[in-house]
């Protein structure tokens, strides 16, 4: 498949693969256009709710000459000092950064010298622009949820991130005690309920913090996160990142989609994992030995099954504040449930069964769902009439 951009340009355009394109990783960049989608459609329907009246905007002052601060002098002089001294280094070491971007990029090597000029010359950017700022006027400005998609988005990308790691590492500990500097800077290992979980603690607080109503802005989001959970599947199943499932059988006589998506034995996969594929001098040489089931798949065409549903109830489910949410919990928790026996997972005993991690966090969605549910029902019928 395509670990790199490189495969797919090579099959799409016949350029060579293991060039240039090969430091953009194809999991990362769709991970990348999972967000995007999902902030399109957090943004398209909380302007819908905020006409309806749902959202009361905060009226922010602006004072004269804020525009830059302290806090904007040092991060963006940190950011500028990463970037100066890690992307000269990774240049210079391309061969590496093509084989392994995240020894590069998360190393402590790097050249000072390109980072503190790289930093200087964004300090300096930053200060035309404070000078041009203090001849600005104070004024007020109304602020909405849809004009903070940026930072709720950025938020539940980096509470995602924590969350994702932290879980996993609670899953298999043994690991973490291993190795616990390379299981926290790997970019594998990532749990994808711990993501959710991270993520929206992230947000709550941040909208909490602003006085924004939170459950407006759940119902809102819960198209976006399955159909951004859908892209970045599509990630997992091009990339080969081993989110696959279990040895596929013999396919039954029933079956009718094509034979890959019943049994594929990802071929190039970016884990490097399974037998040499014959004649191959390629950086990625590796399918697996027995194909498998290719549960990104199914659960790419699920979740986008599931947005469709929650797109179309969303404007049914207005009057109900907090129902969409419900509802994209339960659908949620249902198809993570039953896609974890197709997959390969740790099982723990739970109450007498062998579930995974992830089935145990899907009951927990499920019942999540069903409460959230009855208590919208429960508040709009004690809702007085108008």
């Amino acid at each position: 498949m395509y670990p790199d951009l490189s495969y797919l340009f090579h099959d799409l355009f016949g350029t060579a693969p293991d060039n240039w394109l090969s430091i953009f990783k194809t999991f990362g960049l769709f991970l990348l256009f999972a967000f995007l989608v999902s902030a399109g459609l957090l943004r398209s329907e909380l302007l819908r709710r905020q006409a309806l009246g749902q959202f009361k905007p905060n009226r922010v002052t602006i004072a004269a000459g804020s525009g830059i601060t302290v806090y904007d002098y040092l991060f963006n002089g940190l950011f500028g000092f990463v970037l100066g001294y890690k992307i000269p280094y990774a240049i210079a070491n391309f061969s590496r950064w093509q084989q392994d971007p995240g020894s590069v990029l998360l190393s402590g090597e790097g050249f000072w010298w390109s980072g503190l000029l790289v930093a200087a010359g964004f300090l300096a950017y930053y200060y035309s622009m404070d000078r041009r700022e203090k001849d600005k006027p104070a004024y007020e400005k109304d602020m909405y949820p849809s004009d903070r998609v940026g930072p709720i988005t950025m938020l539940a990308a980096l509470g995602g991130i924590i969350g994702a790691k932290v879980v996993a590492i609670l899953d298999v500990p043994q690991n973490f005690i291993n190795d616990p500097v390379g299981t926290l800077l790997s970019g594998d290992g990532l749990a994808i309920y711990g993501g959710l979980i991270g993520g929206a603690l992230f947000v709550f607080f941040y909208l909490r913090k602003r006085g924004i109503n939170a459950v407006p802005v759940m119902d809102a989001v819960a198209p976006a996160l399955i159909v951004g959970y859908g892209v970045g599947r599509m990630g997992c199943q091009l990339s080969g990142d081993g989110d696959w499932g279990t040895t596929a059988g013999p396919q039954p006589g029933w079956w009718f989609l094509p034979d890959w998506v019943w049994a594929f034995d990802f071929p190039h996969n970016v884990l490097r994992r399974g037998v040499v594929m014959a004649d191959c001098e390629l950086e990625y040489c590796t399918r697996l030995a027995e194909a498998v089931h290719p549960t990104s798949v199914y659960e790419t065409a699920m979740a986008f099954m599931i947005g469709g549903i929650l797109w179309a109830l969303r404007k049914r489910l207005t009057a109900l504040p907090g129902a969409l949410f419900s509802v994209y919990l339960m659908f949620n928790g249902v198809e993570r449930f039953f896609i974890e026996f197709a997959r390969i997972n740790t099982r723990k005993d739970f109450l007498g069964f062998a579930l995974s991690q992830a089935q145990i966090i899907a009951i927990c969605f499920v019942l999540a769902g069903l409460i959230g549910m009855w208590l919208s029902v429960r508040a709009a019928r004690e809702k007085p009439l108008s």
